[in-house]
């Protein structure tokens, strides 16, 4: 595995922090709530199931398997995370954890799932071994990822912006690819490999449904943490050219007037235990 410790480090400092948790579970968010319906229906979950929703966040997977009755233990390695996921999903058993080291017995649960959380875990095979461990034989783990800016207006937008305004004096600590995992091509051997079979992947149809052109930006720079980094790292003309930029596109594909629905849909992937 490549040495993505710097990455591992921003991603847990910036997680950690109150205000990029709650920028998240007010903005970003409101996209990947659209896919949870989804979710737990690949599951197969039903009433009584013990259920695993790791890298839980403001706890919206975990709150929708609770719904349909399972037993749901939601784990997060982010304290700022969990405090938002306890008031949402009072219902539901909530732990701080590493998804590369859980700590439950082998054959603990009925099914795993992680909602866009693979795309944040430095070593994401650790954690696919991970929840293949704890899993019956027979059970179901589900994880989300965001799509790529092929499929994604959304990614396209930003990052185009991006890629277009932004300085090239900027980078980012070396980190897993961040769409790789919407790819069967990239992520059914790794199923395999951990001993899962019969991987499905289908596509989630998320919108962003927001009131100003310019609020993409606005979620990547206050409610992500490699999107973040990125951006507050650019000089401040850059980042206004980037954020004007991607304004303008808003306007001009899904305008002139607001609401501004702008698709950023998910790969929801399954497979057997």
């Amino acid at each position: 595995m490549e040495n993505f410790s710097e990455f591992a480090k921003a991603e847990f400092e910036g997680w950690s922090e109150p205000a990029t948790a709650k920028a998240y579970a007010e903005g970003f968010a409101s996209a990947a709530e659209q896919c949870v319906a989804d979710i737990v229906e690949a599951s197969l979950v039903t009433e009584g199931a013990r259920v695993l929703d790791v890298c839980c966040g403001q706890g919206i997977v975990a709150r929708g398997l609770a719904t349909v009755g399972a037993e749901v233990t939601g784990l997060d390695f982010s304290a700022a995370m969990l405090e938002i996921a306890r008031q949402s999903a009072p219902a539901v058993d909530f732990v701080q954890g590493d998804a590369t080291c859980l700590p439950f017995g082998d054959n603990a649960f009925d099914a795993v799932t992680m909602g866009f959380g693979i795309l944040h875990i430095p070593d994401a095979e650790a954690a696919i071994r991970e929840a293949k461990r704890v899993l019956r034989p027979g059970g179901r783990f589900v994880y989300s990822v965001w799509e790529s800016p092929e499929t994604s207006a959304a990614f396209r937008i930003v990052f185009g912006a991006i890629a277009e305004h932004g300085s090239k004096d900027v980078s980012l600590p070396p980190g897993p690819p961040l769409h790789a995992f919407a790819d069967p091509k990239h992520s059914y051997p790794i199923l395999k490999a951990a001993g899962f079979s019969d991987p499905h992947t289908q596509s989630s149809s998320c919108v962003w449904e927001v009131s100003a052109p310019c609020t993409p930006f606005d979620y990547f720079y206050e409610g992500t943490v490699r999107g973040a980094l990125l951006l507050r790292s650019q000089p401040e003309e850059n980042a206004a050219a980037i954020r004007a930029a991607i304004g303008k596109s808003v306007q001009t594909e899904f305008g002139p007037n607001a609401p501004y629905k702008i698709p950023i849909p998910a790969a929801v992937v399954s497979a057997a235990a």
